[in-house]
């Protein structure tokens, strides 16, 4: 048992780091998701030369 895999051990530990990696950033999307819509929709209206208005809730707001 002296001559184990290095290789392989190695490359689990990279793919559970991208895996958690992964699921940090789905989870901040999840959470702050809304804010980055209005943040882009807002930045959008201004571009067009409309008006934002702001949703009922994060993420939905629209361009009048």
């Amino acid at each position: 048992m002296k001559h184990l895999n290095k290789k392989g051990q190695a490359l689990v530990e990279y793919v559970l780091i991208i895996a958690l990696v992964t699921v940090i950033a789905v989870s901040l999307i999840r959470v702050f998701g809304g804010y980055l819509k209005d943040s882009i929709t807002k930045t959008s209206c201004e571009l067009v030369g409309e008006t934002y208005v702001k949703g009922a809730k994060a993420g939905e707001g629209t361009c009048k």
